[in-house]
């Protein structure tokens, strides 16, 4: 048992640096083959999502309330806001997955293509079939990360009066990655002929790995980028010129790491996928 417990430990740390080490190797193979350009797609995506957030604040309706029965229903309509705004800000990474699914499956198959030489016949069917899995596993995964956030967060609510600073409050992060990862894997998962079973089962044997391409997924996509810096010049009109500029050039940069989050995950779970399966050999 103890041997067996051991192996597994092994086998976890060894899938996490192989993890870690296929970011460094994706950076190389996206400048060495020129996949850069990919970037501006999810940089658009988040431009296009700041900009209907941006839209729906300024239509927002201030409600006044007159009386008992006003002051519920907004309370109620507040609280309903609230909890939505909550999801959005915590399976925001999921969201970018779910609407880069057909650039993302396109991009893991051409990665595999260049590292092996196996080609995929294009055709529609294909592409809407690979679509439709990686949204279901992105929904799986969500529900999932959420079931489990909602019995840490109880646990640690109980057993402590502010539940952020539990102990066991941090495994929330480290479930998290593991999701966020699964769902960049299944893509190769998917072209192996597994199915949501058997991807499933490969996936946890290979912990290590889901949680070395989640987490680094998850520092880059959440970056503090505050668009309207970029695309608002009065940050120059109140501050110093040096200032104004200093803000609008790391906002920027923010923007390309969180926009290269992504396409660098999806490159790096194929690469990583090649050095633990082998994927010429199918």
């Amino acid at each position: 048992m103890f041997k067996q417990s051991l192996n597994l430990t092994m086998r976890f740390f060894k899938n996490l640096l192989i993890g870690l080490g296929a970011y460094f190797k994706a950076l190389r193979f996206i400048r060495e083959h020129k996949l850069y350009w990919y970037i501006l797609i999810p940089a658009v995506l988040m431009l296009g999502i700041y900009k209907i957030g941006e839209h729906i604040q300024q239509k927002a309706v201030h409600v006044e309330v007159t009386n008992m029965n006003e002051i519920i229903w907004f309370l109620i309509h507040m609280m309903i806001e609230i909890s939505i705004a909550l999801l959005l800000m915590n399976f925001a990474k999921y969201l970018v997955v779910i609407l880069l699914s057909p650039l993302l499956a396109h991009l893991s198959e051409k990665t595999e293509r260049i590292l092996t030489g196996n080609k995929y016949p294009f055709n529609f069917q294909q592409l809407f079939h690979d679509v439709r899995r990686g949204i279901r596993i992105a929904v799986r995964n969500l529900i999932w990360q959420y079931f489990f956030f909602l019995i840490i967060f109880l646990v640690s609510a109980i057993g402590w009066k502010e539940p952020e600073k539990a102990p066991v409050f941090y495994l929330i992060y480290a479930i998290a990655f593991y999701y966020y990862g699964f769902s960049f894997i299944d893509y190769v998962n998917e072209r192996r002929k597994l199915n949501m079973d058997e991807s499933i089962h490969f996936v946890r044997q290979n912990r290590g790995l889901a949680v070395a391409i989640g987490m680094i997924y998850s520092i880059l996509i959440l970056m503090p980028v505050d668009l309207s810096v970029i695309f608002s010049f009065s940050s120059f009109k109140n501050e110093s010129f040096l200032v104004g500029i200093g803000g609008f050039f790391l906002h920027l940069l923010l923007w390309i790491f969180a926009a290269t989050a992504p396409i660098l995950a999806i490159v790096s779970a194929t690469i990583a996928m090649n050095d633990i399966v082998d994927l010429k050999k199918r």
